[in-house]
């Protein structure tokens, strides 16, 4: 990463002449808790050593300089100019600033080179590593005195309102409260979180990406949201207290099976059995019982797959081959689905295994060669020094 720090800031040097502040933003993996953040459920993120690096400084007018060093793409707006590009990447830098200029705060215009090694699109969340490291920049520079929860909930906007992502916040919380050797459980609902240790040195934490990525996957995630929506309106009608389907017990949800859509009550069968197994995860890292944690990756897959139907055949290749390699704790699909990367808990005498055997089968069933990342669990963003 110290390579990818000195690239983007010569990248800085050489495009505006001075000297910026430099901005690491992780990507964040998610041991479990998958599309259970939008309906206020649990979660259970790291921050990653896998970053986006920002190069920054501001400008005495509303003139916005933007270079993506990874495409060698510019893109320049101002303020009163912000709306949707083509390139698609200034949108979540855009979205950013015009929640800020919404939200009422004093910020000016800016000179910004970020490139980073998160796999774009690959589950990671490069966009809330985007997001989050601007909006914690732009309280840096601007000395907005900010807390973290106000950043995330300024970065999720930007991702809701200008990107049009109907995301949770757990992206942008893990982003910006991650900690080295510590995963967070969050409530999506009231937004308290406990850290829970994850120092296993034995332990490595393996993302295997797909390299697939699917166009659909915006839409079907928005899909998947308003479809949970349906069943909680449903069973609302019959118990009032029911805001979300973290409410929802699936004793209740199954006696009103049959008033709801057969696709709609899967999708809330998932959602419930994911928050248990949450929770259950928790207490196995508290016990430091890796076994009974990876059972649960496994069972957190087959009902992303068969019950909210995001995975595709490329990420059950990924677990299944996984699965078959001895030292594999657990494995199962991250991210929105339709493509990206698993994430694989793996003794570290096997890593060399897992990559070889993963490969080699991905390779003889799909023709095409994963990109495989050992990732540790690190601090969240922060300033360079």
């Amino acid at each position: 990463m110290n390579e990818m720090v000195q690239k983007v800031r010569a990248s800085f040097l050489e495009k505006f002449g001075r000297e910026p502040v430099l901005i690491s933003s992780p990507g964040r993996i998610n041991l479990i808790g998958e599309h259970t953040d939008y309906n206020e459920g649990f979660v259970l993120p790291g921050a990653t050593d896998r970053a986006i690096i920002l190069a920054i400084a501001p400008r005495e007018d509303d003139v916005c300089r933007f270079h993506a060093f990874d495409f060698n793409q510019d893109f320049s707006t101002t303020f009163d100019c912000l709306q949707k590009s083509d390139l698609h990447w200034p949108d979540y830098l855009q979205g950013v600033l015009a929640v800020f200029l919404q939200a009422g705060y004093r910020i000016r215009g800016l000179d910004l080179v970020f490139g980073g090694n998160i796999p774009i699109g690959g589950g990671m969340s490069s966009s809330a590593a985007i997001e989050g490291g601007l909006a914690f920049a732009l309280n840096y520079l601007y000395d907005l005195q900010l807390d973290g929860l106000t950043l995330a909930r300024l970065a999720r906007q930007a991702e809701n309102d200008f990107v049009g992502v109907k995301c949770g916040i757990m992206d942008m919380f893990a982003n910006l409260f991650g900690q080295a050797k510590k995963v967070i459980k969050l409530d999506c609902r009231s937004l308290e979180f406990d850290y829970y240790p994850f120092e296993w040195e034995e332990v490595r934490v393996v993302i295997s990406d797909s390299l697939v990525r699917r166009a659909l996957a915006t839409s079907e995630y928005n899909l998947r949201r308003q479809q949970c929506e349906v069943g909680v309106n449903l069973l609302k009608k019959y118990y009032p207290e029911i805001k979300n389907l973290r409410d929802v017990t699936l004793a209740r949800l199954v006696a009103h099976q049959t008033e709801l859509d057969p696709v709609v009550f899967k999708r809330c069968v998932y959602v419930i059995k994911e928050n248990q197994r949450v929770e259950q995860a928790c207490q196995d890292l508290l016990r430091q019982d890796l076994f009974s944690f990876g059972q649960r990756m496994y069972e957190s897959h087959l009902g992303l797959r068969n019950e909210y139907e995001v995975s595709c055949r490329e990420l059950d290749l990924l677990v299944e081959s996984a699965a078959r390699v001895e030292g594999v704790y657990g494995s199962r699909m991250m991210g929105a689905g339709f493509g990206g990367c698993t994430i694989s808990l793996v003794r570290s005498e096997a890593v060399g295994s897992f990559t070889e055997k993963v490969s080699a089968d991905y390779r003889q069933a799909s023709g095409q060669e994963p990109a495989i990342h050992v990732v540790r669990i690190e601090a969240g963003t922060h300033v360079i020094q």
